[in-house]
């Protein structure tokens, strides 16, 4: 039995470094419902991952509820030739942790209703030889893991644990983050200072920040991570280079987090070993066997890699007319025999369309592409499909070619970096996108098919697949850029493991894990997070426009006229007439006949075109009118100046929060908040202005003032 202690001030000083894992001293009404806890931990193993589990439960429970764990080291290591292990039973009431193997050894009877498997575990109460056992179960040790990270998030939400009895499996069996990092240490749409992993061409000295990533990346069941920018630097695979990764991967290790590699396909040539990288020829397949196997002699858990070919001047076997299932099975072979997958994007598209021929359209190009070529890729190859056709927009449809791979695995893409959503300068919580996302049924042969069923391999019964975030963390102290926009890595963990979970319920658990329970922060910080997104949308892009913002240049100012007359392809059609892009089947450019026949009767018709993404599919007069009984140019008028009003009150909302947050959280966050109310004025006055200019039909409430000069950006 525990002795509980008291709680310390929730007003201490906070940097974020711990993000969502401070385990907060709980007080003791709080403490109270966990005075019987065990006392000590039985672990049943001495991999590094349930060193990992031993030490964090102990960490866990000593920083909420004050005593300090008797740690029971029980597994007694056989002699030399032997085979015979012997462990002990517990002594007194006690945590155990070990996979369901081990336990039956002390406990052979124990016959669960169903077992975990893969990264599954199981939370259970049990009488072991007379004393009461808190039993972390799992078929893997990273399962044991993961069930310690749940229990203490249990904890730390005051659930009641005495009769626990949870078995949890994630939902898709690869959870993946991609960084964005360049060997120099700059971070491709990195916004929250530079890499964690690299600087100056190398990797870090010291990789004590890389560590704290991989244990908050368990602690929300991610378990693979590819380290550096998918406009791979072709030097990665440099020998002496893969050596120093191995550093990195030594420090993810115990946590169970796989690391990986995004590649160049043109790296044998590039290199300078080879004349070519044509994937067919034998020469290029013996230098990437030869190279895997140097990688898996340096890191040999190794995961694999992710590859971006043929998309925005990145080499691809187009060079040689050859497919992207070449290109992709070339590596897969190369990977198979030591378990390693290959991550292939299908980022693929053409940069340099026509934008005057109105039957061009980018957001037909995945498709297009890839499903030709089903049935023709490696079964360790996983084709990754960006959530929307175009580019993590603040709203796309779902891509079609998720449901377009009935023979191939699949991962969906997800963006955790704000690229197009505010850069972290702004709040823009997106795990309600993902959840619409992940749960949008697809209507595959008439059946239900969500998203996350697809990418998991439930719906064609596929071998692989996944979820995969672009991350981006860096070595602000608040990994991000900002302590509200964490929220975002949180939730994408908890979303890939169950898709079933509401966004609120993500945004009330993180806020009470990372700025406590006090419930007017509780209240006050789920509201602002869970209504930032649609905000968002409202003052910069509303109605499935899209890109508004300068696709050209920095992807955060209001830049309209960027998107058009160029090769990019993501056009919205504006002109004097009306706005959006046709991409209807019976006049437009015949995107929507890509979806299965229920989805694209929806988007085909403007009867029944949701008006959240009708300029995603149709092009309409400004004068069209809404289901909402408005017409699209005052919808325009009115969606802005309402966001802009709304993200104006964020900050008043905020100011409620004086004394309840840490000064330092609260001085930055309310100067976040300040900067993005200003912000939405400036995007609210640029498309307003733009638009009005475009059709020459005023606002009706008459809230535009004469703007003078060249305002627009």
């Amino acid at each position: 039995m525990v002795a509980i202690s008291s709680g310390a001030s929730p007003l201490a000083a906070e940097t974020g470094d711990d993000a969502w894992l401070g385990y907060t001293a709980l007080d003791k009404e709080q403490a109270s419902i966990y005075e019987n806890l065990p006392s000590s931990v039985l672990t049943m193993g001495d991999s590094p991952v349930l060193k990992s589990a031993q030490q964090e439960l102990a960490a866990g429970v000593k920083k909420m509820l004050g005593p300090t764990l008797h740690l029971d080291a029980d597994v007694a290591q056989p002699s030399v030739g032997s085979q015979a292990r012997h462990v002990r039973n517990p002594v007194g009431d006690s945590f155990v942790l070990g996979t369901l193997s081990e336990l039956k050894t002390i406990v052979p009877k124990l016959k669960p209703a169903r077992e975990p498997s893969g990264d599954g575990y199981w939370l259970k109460v049990l009488r072991i030889n007379g004393h009461k056992c808190l039993v972390i179960t799992a078929a893997t040790d990273r399962g044991v893991l993961y069930g310690v990270f749940a229990l203490l998030r249990k904890i730390a939400l005051g659930e009641d644990i005495s009769a626990v009895d949870e078995m949890q499996q994630p939902s898709a069996p690869l959870r993946w983050v991609d960084q964005w990092d360049n060997l120099d240490g700059r971070i491709e749409r990195g916004y929250g200072g530079p890499s964690i992993y690299f600087a100056d061409g190398k990797v870090r000295d010291d990789l004590g920040r890389a560590a704290e990533y991989a244990r908050l990346l368990a602690s929300i069941g991610v378990n693979g991570c590819a380290i550096n920018n998918v406009n791979a630097d072709p030097h990665i695979l440099d020998d002496a280079f893969i050596t120093s990764v191995s550093r990195i991967a030594n420090v993810f290790r115990p946590w169970g987090v796989q690391i990986a590699l995004a590649v160049d396909l043109s790296s044998p040539k590039t290199l300078g070993d080879l004349d070519t990288f044509d994937p067919i020829d034998q020469r290029v397949a013996a230098w990437w066997q030869k190279k895997v196997d140097t990688i898996y002699r340096e890191i040999p858990d190794f995961g694999g890699f992710v590859m971006k070919a043929d998309s925005e001047g990145r080499a691809g076997p187009s060079a040689y007319g050859r497919t992207q299932a070449d290109a992709a099975n070339v590596i897969a072979r190369a990977l198979k025999p030591h378990g390693g997958v290959l991550f292939y994007r299908a980022f693929v598209y053409n940069h340099h369309l026509d934008w005057r021929n109105l039957k061009n359209d980018r957001a037909k190009a995945a498709y297009d592409i890839f499903h030709p070529l089903d049935g023709s890729f490696d079964d360790n190859v996983i084709i990754q499909i960006k959530n929307g056709p175009i580019d993590f927009q603040v709203r796309e449809p779902v891509s079609p070619l998720l449901a377009g791979l009935p023979h191939t695995n699949e991962a969906v893409e997800l963006q955790i970096t704000q690229e197009y959503t505010g850069q972290q300068r702004q709040l823009c919580f997106l795990v309600p996108m993902w959840a619409e996302v992940l749960n949008f049924d697809m209507r595959v042969n008439g059946n239900p098919s969500t998203v996350a069923d697809l990418v998991a391999g439930r719906v064609f019964h596929r071998p692989a697949g996944g979820v995969v975030g672009v991350a981006n963390v860096g070595m602000d102290p608040t990994w991000l850029g900002n302590s509200l926009a964490l929220a975002n890595l949180y939730g994408f963990g908890r979303l890939a493991w169950n898709p079933t979970l509401s966004a609120e319920s993500i945004a009330n658990q993180w806020t009470r894990l990372t700025f406590g329970s006090d419930p007017l922060i509780v209240q006050t910080i789920t509201k602002l997070q869970l209504s930032s997104w649609t905000v968002y949308e409202s003052y910069t892009g509303p109605l499935g426009v899209g890109t508004l913002t300068n696709i050209t240049g920095n992807h955060y100012d209001p830049g309209p006229e960027s998107s058009e007359r160029n090769g990019w392809g993501q056009w919205h059609r504006a002109d004097h007439e009306g706005i959006g892009m046709d991409r209807t089947v019976a006049t437009g450019t015949g995107f929507i006949g890509q979806y299965p026949p229920d989805v694209a009767k929806i988007y085909e018709s403007l009867a029944t075109c949701p008006d959240n993404l009708l300029l995603f599919f149709h092009h309409v007069s400004y004068t069209h009118m809404l289901h909402s009984g408005i017409t699209v140019i005052q919808y325009f008028y009115d969606s802005h100046y309402d966001g802009a009003e709304r993200a104006h009150d964020f900050v008043s909302q905020w100011m409620e929060l004086r004394g309840h947050v840490d000064q330092q959280r609260y001085s930055e966050i309310l100067a976040m908040l300040n900067y993005q109310a200003g912000e939405a004025i400036v995007w609210r006055d640029t498309i307003c202005q733009w638009i009005y200019e475009l059709s020459g039909i005023p606002d009706q409430k008459g809230r535009m003032k004469a703007i003078s000069g060249d305002y627009l950006r």
